[in-house]
């Protein structure tokens, strides 16, 4: 699909059904097709029973690490969990996600801080930035060399799905990887042919989260009541816990995850991994 009319009409219209507003696609824009692929990105949990060529996942790694790095640093990396035993004891941490058992690819991607330090060692420099950012540094590499990934696979008519409780696990997969100090996951990635068509899963609107010069957030309580509508639940969240709604949308999903601690000693893994939070 090029740049055609019926492109940008498309285009336009699956953005509008995302933010519930109308996006502007100017007629000049340049690689309408690429951007409808980005636009439509769904994750996928089902796959068609047909296996990814090993050769294909080498070169989707290999597009994924050609995305930007922080000053050229390059502290992502990726960790293909080919072996089935090792696949099923990573799966077996994660029973309510079946898909990281079924799906025909898994990968881990992870966040590098112990090469940059070992260059300082092998060059004989003093590493001098043992500190909160070398960790931010390293996890934003991983995260843009994941997200390049999603769009590579895409591409390639995979589809896949982000698996970031793998970090209510970090220590526990981090020695079924064998990981080092320094090194930690970030996220798993199942990977695969899909077996069903995609849905556009709506996201906040761009009033909340595209700021003109300064931040503004003044329409908070009116935008999410609107997103809250364009969001149904079909089902609440813990409601022995918390009990049940009559109206109950994103916002209440989310208000009542977080009201559960979560991986509240995931600082103390990333310091035993040898970094300074600090």
């Amino acid at each position: 699909m090029g740049n055609t009319p019926s492109a940008h009409a498309r285009l336009s219209r699956v953005l509008a059904e995302r933010f519930g507003d109308t996006v502007e696609v100017p007629d000049s824009v340049e690689g309408v097709a690429e951007l409808l692929r980005i636009a439509e990105h769904s994750s996928h949990r089902r796959y068609a029973d047909r296996p990814v060529d090993p050769s294909l996942l080498d070169l989707l790694c290999a597009c994924a690490l050609s995305a930007p790095s922080k000053s050229d640093l390059q502290q992502g990396d990726i960790v293909q969990v080919r072996d089935p035993a090792l696949r099923a004891a990573i799966a077996d941490l994660i029973p309510s996600m079946p898909w990281v058992r079924e799906a025909p690819a898994f990968l881990v991607f992870c966040a590098n801080g112990r090469r940059i330090r070992a260059l300082s060692d092998l060059r004989g420099k003093a590493f001098a930035n043992d500190h909160l950012d070398a960790f931010m540094n390293a996890t934003v590499d991983a995260a843009i060399v994941m997200t390049t990934f999603l769009r590579a696979a895409t591409a390639a008519g995979l589809g896949c799905c982000p698996i970031s409780v793998i970090r209510n696990h970090a220590e526990t997969v981090s020695t079924l990887l064998a990981l080092p100090d320094l090194v930690y996951p970030i996220a798993g990635l199942c990977v695969g042919y899909p077996a069903e068509s995609g849905a556009i899963k709506p996201r906040l609107p761009l009033a909340l989260t595209v700021h003109k010069e300064r931040y503004d957030d003044s329409g908070f309580e009116e935008e999410i009541d609107a997103y809250d509508r364009r969001r149904p639940y079909d089902s609440q969240r813990d409601p022995e816990r918390f009990g049940t709604v009559e109206t109950y949308g994103w916002s209440e999903d989310k208000a009542r995850q977080y009201a559960v601690e979560q991986r509240a000693d995931f600082g103390a893994f990333i310091r035993r991994r040898g970094f300074n939070l600090d």
